[in-house]
């Protein structure tokens, strides 16, 4: 592989989960660490990725946002194992509101075998596939679209939430940590998640392990402020016992 392309598959990975480990990067590109470090040094002077210890993160603003082609297949298996626990979560004719994003449209193809539900998201990629159950309410925020990942934003996504009251509320995040909570990084996002969060009779962030231990710019919600995350096995222990008992493994 070339260093042009080594570094396209490197910066994609850093697009789909937010931070790359210069270690985890040489066992799978073959290369070895001294080569990942002046990849990342370089993504770095181009403005593409903020360098860390031992590694590189995206870089952080209110623009900033993954394009959903980036994220959709990344982590597909751990996304699936998560999607089936929140799908079990929710009963036959419960109200449910999905936030945007890849794994929470997991959630959503888990949901097909509910029957009698009701379904509000923001997310238009979810809203075209729940259109196709057989037995559903599907209710669609309007609001401005943020292309890239099919997610509509502002204040009128906002107030579209706030008139309902649902059973559940799974929400997406960009990074999750025992202090940080639950962040993302576009802070375009965030009222509309708020009212989402605030809507619901109980809340659920659904992440994979990968977005563990980071912080992101905006702040969504406390750790406190959710029912459980849910989360694939790819933490170990001594992360796991950072969440104590609202963290629920897929």
């Amino acid at each position: 592989m070339s260093a042009t392309a080594r570094r396209r598959e490197i910066f994609h990975r850093i697009l789909a989960d937010g931070y790359v480990d210069a270690k985890t990067l040489s066992a799978d590109l073959g290369v070895d660490t001294s080569t990942i470090r002046r990849d990342l040094d370089a993504l770095a002077r181009e403005g593409k990725v903020e360098r860390t210890h031992g590694g590189a993160k995206a870089v952080e603003g209110a623009g900033h946002e993954v394009p959903y082609a980036l994220k959709k297949d990344v982590r597909r298996r751990e996304k699936t194992a998560i999607a089936e626990v929140a799908a079990a979560m929710v009963s036959d004719g419960d109200s449910v509101v999905l936030d945007s994003g890849s794994t929470t449209y997991e959630v959503a193809v888990a949901l097909r075998r509910k029957s009698s539900l009701t379904v509000l998201t923001n997310d238009l990629r979810i809203a075209k596939y729940v259109a196709t159950f057989p037995d559903v309410r599907l209710l669609v925020s309007g609001g401005e679209l943020l292309g890239s990942v099919y997610t509509l934003i502002g204040e009128h996504a906002a107030q579209f939430m706030s008139h309902y009251s649902a059973d559940w509320a799974f929400l997406g995040a960009d990074a999750v940590h025992p202090v940080a909570g639950i962040t993302n990084t576009n802070t375009l996002e965030i009222p509309v998640k708020r009212a989402m969060l605030e809507c619901a009779g109980k809340a659920v962030a659904v992440a994979d392990h990968s977005k563990f231990g980071h912080r992101a710019l905006a702040r969504v919600a406390a750790i406190d402020e959710l029912t459980c995350i849910i989360t694939d096995d790819g933490l170990d222990d001594d992360e796991r016992a950072l969440y104590g008992d609202r963290l629920v493994i897929a």
